[in-house]
């Protein structure tokens, strides 16, 4: 509830801050599921097509080192909502997330299958600074007991348990999401219409649209007419690792969302008081789950969604805030997802927080053309087998140095990213002393958080530890398309 003494506290945060403007900004959060760092034109892909995403990065500030907090969804959902790692909230893996490995060498641990009521969410944040917020599209982050309208948001429109619609056409989507549409609608356009929908109702007062897109998510299915222009574009470009005819139509389609969205909020008249904030929940899928088909490539980065490498980890993100941050600006500093709470709320004008963002950091600074906080380093959690194939384990990235542990032999890999983005070169023995301060404040981190851990199969047999997984995955694995945890030494 906005009480009088809130209200004043916030107008007088927003008079103390010249370089945000004097209205409260509205947000409009587009997050994608699955896109790849280098599926964008702004990060250099040249296959999929996105003018409408470049032209937004432009307008504002590309973070170039930007990470999501988990390398699948509802984690990093969990961490965007929050502000907070998935391994302080148990949330480290998807609530429809199930182990199926038998033999494999450890059994993970229960992840948390919802968001507690008691966290305070990003939306609740704003509710209290007077916004009116909603979410639209997917959740993935509880039953109806924690669906979005229990978390501070008021509207909500097709956000539910599920992490993926069965079809991105109607009516073979069927009820996943619950929204209703027109005989062959596609989801992505019909999540949009949502969007502006409430952009226009609610163009008189302070808004938080949270649209978190099912696609680029699987099935991989894009309206006919354009996966035909791709796959023509395939057959003049088959040697870039990007030639997923269906995926690229689909990034397409995600791409018409946001020059939809922007041109609504100029038509609206509040491009100057809008900030728009874009970004992915994990990495690129480069494993053939899905029909024995790898949706894209990651390339020059390792592997892709379901793994600590950076390829499941580092995504593309930009902000864009009229009136504070410069057209074409870059901040290299990494960033990750937990720092979109606090980020907002102080653009917002909130200077007391009524929630607990406790592991983001405020981005305004780089905004508004200084250095970004600095911290120690960014960490990351995941006790899983995913069903990419990825292994149970641990990342830290301090500066330009990562470490990852492996939960499974205790196994550490030392990448100095500055020059191995790829993560081909492991430092571990040659650079001991720093794998050993790695390992000690990642430790420290785990112990901070009170990690929930995997342990030890007792029905472990290595001949069979990845029965279970999507056969063509299996293969990638076999054919070391796929990275295993690999010797220090």
């Amino acid at each position: 509830m906005l009480t009088r003494r809130r209200f004043l506290e916030n107008s007088a945060a927003l008079l103390a801050a010249p370089a945000v403007p004097v209205r409260q900004p509205n947000f409009v959060f587009i997050l994608i599921d699955d896109l790849g760092w280098r599926d964008v034109g702004f990060n250099g892909s040249s296959f999929y097509e996105t003018p409408n995403i470049d032209a937004l990065a432009a307008r504002g500030m590309k973070f170039t080192n930007a990470y999501a907090a988990a390398p699948v969804c509802s984690a990093t959902r969990a961490s965007i909502i929050t502000g907070k790692y998935p391994a302080r909230l148990a949330i480290t893996n998807s609530p429809s997330g199930k182990h199926r490995l038998a033999y494999s060498k450890m059994l993970p641990p229960e992840s948390q299958q919802y968001l507690p009521l008691e966290e305070t969410t990003l939306a609740e944040e704003l509710r209290a600074a007077g916004y009116t917020s909603a979410a639209i599209g997917k959740w993935h982050l509880g039953g109806p007991r924690y669906y979005p309208e229990k978390q501070g948001f008021d509207v909500n429109v097709g956000g539910t348990y599920a992490g993926s619609p069965r079809s991105q056409f109607f009516p073979q989507w069927n009820g996943e999401p619950p929204i209703h549409a027109a005989q062959g609608a596609y989801l992505a356009d019909t999540l949009t219409d949502a969007a502006e929908d409430f952009i226009g109702k609610n163009s008189k007062r302070a808004f938080f649209l949270y649209l978190a897109h099912y696609g680029v998510h699987i099935p991989l299915e894009g309206k006919p007419g354009i996966v035909g222009r791709y796959e023509r574009k395939t057959d003049a470009r088959h040697s870039d690792p990007q030639h997923n005819a269906g995926y690229a139509a689909m990034v397409q389609s995600i791409d018409e969302s946001v020059g939809r969205l922007v041109r609504r909020v100029e038509g609206e008249g509040l491009s100057e008081h809008t900030v728009f904030v874009f970004t992915s929940d994990n990495g690129g899928l480069v494993s053939a789950e899905y029909k024995g088909q790898a949706a894209t490539s990651n390339a020059p980065l390792k592997a892709g969604k379901g793994f600590l490498n950076e390829g499941g980890i580092w995504v593309p993100m930009c902000i864009v805030c009229p009136g504070v941050t410069k057209s074409g600006s870059v901040c290299e500093a990494p960033v990750i997802s937990t720092d979109i709470y606090p980020t907002v709320a102080r653009m917002a004008g909130v200077r007391r927080f009524i929630g607990a963002p406790r592991d983001g950091v405020d981005l305004l600074p780089a905004l508004r053309g200084g250095v970004a906080p600095k911290r120690d380093a960014l960490f990351w959690h995941y006790p899983h087998y995913s069903d990419q194939g990825g292994r149970p384990g641990a990342a830290i990235r301090m500066g330009e140095w990562k470490l990852i542990r492996w939960y499974e032999d205790d196994r550490v890999e030392l990448y100095n990213l500055a020059g191995d983005t790829g993560e081909l070169k492991n430092l571990a023995a040659a650079e001991p002393a720093r794998a050993t301060e790695l390992q000690a404040a990642l430790e420290a981190w785990l112990q901070s958080t009170n990690s929930i851990m995997p342990v030890p199969n007792p029905d472990y047999d290595a001949a069979r530890e990845t029965e279970g997984l999507p056969e063509a995955v299996r293969e990638q694995l076999r054919k070391g398309e796929l990275p295993t945890p690999a010797p220090t030494h």
